[in-house]
């Protein structure tokens, strides 16, 4: 089934058609598109219970969303991880989320962007016997922090190591992007706790560098890019683009296992996520990277090249957002 354009009417409880409002974000939940002030989900949903959820979220360039079906592809390997059958296929859910960025974006004022997400849990948790529990999914957009991350590209990420190590995979497989975060979460609050403007990497039992919430780290030594090995960390589609470009760049690529004593003697390092694109780090627990000057150089033709890719100056856009 395909979606319906923004103009759809859904069902009030009377049977009544009513417009979608031209004034209010929609989400598509469960089948239809509503005003986002008129959704919600229940207090006995799996995902509010137990985490029992997958998610992925790409964002917009100018109301553009970049890589929606790499990112909708990530989110059918999660869900059929969790074994959660979401009720459509990749297709129909890529062109209801092309239908919410439709609506949504025009609501924003200039020069901002969406992040793009698409949310499934397992369901409401049955009550009573023979009760069916089926997947609720919300597809939901909202405005990327331009104005709170606008310096990073100026300072640079300041990146600390918490004492929580990453969950390892033998557990439960990072490569999902499920909605229990709480393993990242409480590394972040440690690290936050050392310095509130730091972002955590986390590392794993044997002290190799892992990832953060939502990023994945890259460090430069001697012209080689080198990033954690994909069994060990959620493979970004920003990581995944990354990649390719510093291959095109005739830039050498490993990933391995890393640890402090590669991040403290890199040349150049860098997060990547949906969000930031492509952020460069300033420091690893205190250690200064290429002086504390950022972007460095094969750091700033990789930042150029994903802004040609994207079709907008990234850096620009976030920078634009600087008070004064």
């Amino acid at each position: 089934m395909k979606p319906a354009p923004c103009s759809q009417k859904r069902t009030g409880r009377s049977g009544e058609k009513m417009p979608l409002p031209e004034s209010e974000n929609v989400v598509f939940l469960n089948g239809e598109l509503r005003p986002e002030s008129q959704a919600g989900i229940s207090i006995r949903d799996r995902g509010y219970l137990f985490g029992d959820a997958v998610f992925d979220a790409t964002r917009t360039f100018g109301g553009r969303p970049f890589k929606l079906r790499e990112h909708i592809q990530r989110l059918y390997n999660s869900l059929r991880y969790l074994r959660i059958d979401p009720g459509m296929d990749a297709e129909e859910m890529e062109q209801w989320s092309l239908a919410v960025v439709k609506h949504n974006h025009p609501l924003l004022p200039p020069n901002q962007d969406l992040w793009v997400s698409q949310r499934i849990s397992r369901g409401i948790e049955p009550t009573l016997p023979g009760e069916e529990m089926r997947p609720t999914v919300l597809i939901e957009t909202h405005a990327i922090p331009f104005a709170r991350r606008a310096s990073l590209y100026q300072t640079g990420l300041r990146i600390v190591t918490p004492s929580v190590p990453r969950v390892p995979p033998r557990f439960v497989s990072p490569r999902a992007k499920t909605h229990n975060y709480l393993n990242l979460i409480l590394g972040e609050l440690e690290a936050q706790g050392t310095d509130p403007a730091a972002w955590a990497v986390l590392l794993d039992e044997a002290g190799n560098l892992t990832e953060g919430r939502g990023a994945n780290i890259f460090l430069i030594k001697d012209g080689v890019l080198a990033t954690p090995r994909g069994q060990m960390v959620l493979e970004g589609i920003t990581r995944s683009i990354v990649i390719e470009l510093a291959e095109g760049l005739g830039l050498p690529v490993a990933e391995r296992d890393l640890d402090l004593f590669d991040a403290y003697t890199a040349d150049e390092a860098f997060l990547t996520s949906t969000s930031l694109c492509i952020c460069p780090i300033s420091s690893v627990n205190g250690s200064k990277v290429n002086g504390g000057q950022v972007p460095g150089p094969l750091t700033r033709r990789l930042m150029a090249a994903f802004s040609d890719l994207a079709g907008m100056d990234y850096v620009g856009q976030y920078l634009a957002h600087l008070p004064g």
